[in-house]
């Protein structure tokens, strides 16, 4: 990792609307579920360690490139942190214009693009990790109500999901990094349903591309989608209540679920049509986590510390560190 400093752009114009953006979003993160009493396996072994971001104001977002350098965001302020697993430390790389959020994220190593979803702003967010700077900001939905919560790149582009609506939207990447028009994807079948306030989570992909994995919070529950006809199907017997981020990788499916304070790792079957739980994974330094990136054997997962408020009101916020794989693998 080679960190660079903050980049300050030139910000673009905000609107009246990016303000009770942010509450609306804020609300919406309340409604995803209620805050029990931290939850831990008697044996949970002291495995984790912590990366602070440090001077953050809120989390959500991680993504990682295989050398272990990862990139978080400050929720609400927008900032990108990049950090260096092997050192364990981090640092703010990108300071953002005014206005913006930092949801799900998703890096493309070999375009040096980090795509962003922009929460209830509705737009998508690309920068340069090479530079530190914007690339792009392309609008995704206009909608007075919108969240957009996550994001996942394939060969092709970036698939981001909306909470508040039954699609997904494709913004293509070129090999040169060269960024396209939106295409709305509309979903049919359980992914698309709108059974609460908040619905459609994370997003990943099979590593072809011609698969996607989306988790639905309202319906406890992950399903495929077809990216070419939207047509989604469940994956039997994946039971994930308060479902935020996933992990996908071959037939292993990490489910991060936030306000239970856990993530869940699930052996797919070779058609994706069913899973079976394999792995709890909880540690006394979780504070709902959102959302997690797999280096090797180690997940990255970041709290959001949504028990303190909306928007939350913690001193730090931190990147815990835990073993992917447990012993029933």
């Amino acid at each position: 990792m080679k960190p660079q400093p903050a980049h300050r752009s030139t910000p673009r114009p905000h609107t009246g609307r990016t303000a009770a953006g942010l509450l609306g979003a804020a609300a919406l993160l309340a409604s995803a579920g209620s805050v029990p009493a931290f939850s831990h396996n008697d044996d949970d072994r002291d495995r984790s360690e912590t990366i602070e971001l440090p001077d953050a104001t809120s989390a959500e977002g991680i993504t990682a490139e295989r050398d272990g350098t990862f990139y978080a965001g400050d929720l609400f302020a927008g900032d990108i942190y990049i950090g260096d697993l092997d050192d364990g430390t981090a640092e703010k790389f990108i300071d953002v214009p005014e206005g913006r959020m930092a949801v799900g994220m998703s890096i493309s190593e070999r375009r040096d693009i980090l795509a962003v979803a922009g929460g209830s702003s509705g737009d998508a967010y690309f920068y340069d990790t090479d530079e530190a700077e914007p690339l792009e900001v392309v609008a995704l939905n206009d909608d007075a109500t919108t969240l957009i919560n996550d994001v996942t790149f394939t060969r092709r582009g970036a698939w981001f999901t909306n909470s508040v609506k039954g699609e997904l939207y494709f913004v293509p990447v070129d090999r040169d990094g060269d960024i396209g028009d939106v295409r709305t994807l509309d979903l049919s079948g359980p992914a698309g349903e709108i059974t609460g306030d908040f619905n459609l989570n994370g997003i990943d992909a099979t590593r072809s591309g011609r698969t996607l994995v989306v988790a639905h919070s309202a319906n406890k529950a992950v399903y495929t989608v077809d990216p070419d006809d939207g047509d989604s199907e469940v994956i039997e017997d994946v039971n994930v209540p308060n479902v935020d981020g996933i992990v996908l990788d071959g037939r292993n499916l990490w489910a991060v679920q936030n306000f239970d304070n856990k993530i869940t790792r699930w052996r797919l079957d070779s058609d994706l049509e069913s899973g079976e739980l394999k792995d709890t994974i909880t540690d006394k330094a979780f504070q709902i986590p959102t959302t997690a990136a797999r280096v090797g054997d180690q997940l990255l997962a970041v709290n959001a510390k949504f028990d303190t408020g909306l928007p939350p009101t913690a001193d730090t916020y931190e990147v815990v560190v835990v073993d992917a794989f447990g012993h029933d693998d």
